[in-house]
């Protein structure tokens, strides 16, 4: 029997300071932890083998590699009444902010972004189209804490990526990319960016691809047939946009939305969707021509 499922955006919208996440609540999802093996040698004494932390020293230094090419993306915008969005679309939007003084600009929401490019004194950013969607203004804030504007250079609101850009010398790291059409079911990749808003900036979580090519109907997207990544890596509210990598340090995915539940009340975790780097580079080779 196949489920309809309620599929979420991964942004964070702010609301009176604080940050809610419209729509479904998110799933506490349980960090795996790395497992160390007790094995014997031959003289018969246990000892720890010294294979057991390879994958958290890989995690550490892919995250070491990405962490500061990470943005949070804040989503400025004015007149604009706290709604639901429901969030019922694989690329929904988040709710928005009422505003008091109506010549100014205030937070409505924040995402994730990864820059990719830095040349003649900006930096190019890739993320989600629901994160810069509706924004009257937009700000990065770097991994440091610096805050920068930023401007739409395009969107695909079909594919829900977004190139933007900021001038700025502040951020020195930019992020490189691996193909997506040769990741494993199996393999580890590390998610990262701002869950719940830039509190929790560059936030890592770590998982696995549970399935290189999901393909996700038009009805269960809201928009069109799709093919993303499927990860149990925790994809929360802020995610979206922010990068999924391999333990290289690549960028293989560009995180977007999770399945919060089905519809017939069915309890889901650890399903969250990436947009292929593959989708991804394409998009910004026709967005740059």
């Amino acid at each position: 029997m196949k489920h309809s499922l309620i599929i979420v955006a991964a942004v964070a919208a702010v609301v009176g300071g604080g940050v809610v996440y419209s729509g479904t609540q998110p799933n506490s999802w349980f960090q795996r932890q790395p497992e160390t093996k007790k094995v014997v040698n031959i003289a018969g004494q246990a000892s720890i083998a010294s294979t057991a932390y390879v994958s958290q020293d890989a995690a550490i230094s892919a995250y070491n590699k990405v962490k500061n090419a990470v943005v949070t993306v804040q989503n400025l915008q004015k007149n604009a009444a706290q709604t639901p969005d429901g969030f019922a679309g694989l690329f929904g939007q988040s709710g928005r902010q009422k505003q008091a003084d109506d010549g100014q600009v205030e937070t409505a929401s924040e995402g994730s972004g990864v820059v990719y490019k830095i040349a003649d004194g900006y930096v190019y950013i890739i993320t989600n189209n629901h994160v810069v969607a509706n924004s009257d203004a937009l700000q990065v804030i770097t991994a440091n804490g610096d805050k920068v504007k930023a401007t739409i250079v395009g969107t695909n609101e079909q594919k829900d990526l977004a190139l933007i850009k900021a001038k700025t010398d502040l951020i020195k790291t930019a992020a490189s990319f691996a193909p997506s059409s040769k990741l494993q079911s199996g393999e580890q990749v590390l998610a990262i960016g701002s869950p719940l808003g830039s509190e929790y900036a560059t936030s890592m979580t770590s998982g696995i691809i549970s399935s290189p090519q999901r393909q996700l109907t038009a009805e269960e997207t809201g928009s069109s047939d799709e093919t993303v990544i499927q990860t149990d890596a925790a994809i929360n509210p802020g995610n979206s946009g922010g990068p999924l990598i391999n333990l290289s340090g690549q960028v293989v995915g560009i995180n977007s939305s999770k399945i919060a539940a089905a519809t017939d009340g069915t309890n889901v975790e650890g399903m969250g969707f990436a947009i292929p780097s593959d989708v991804v580079e394409a998009f910004i080779q026709q967005t740059e021509k």
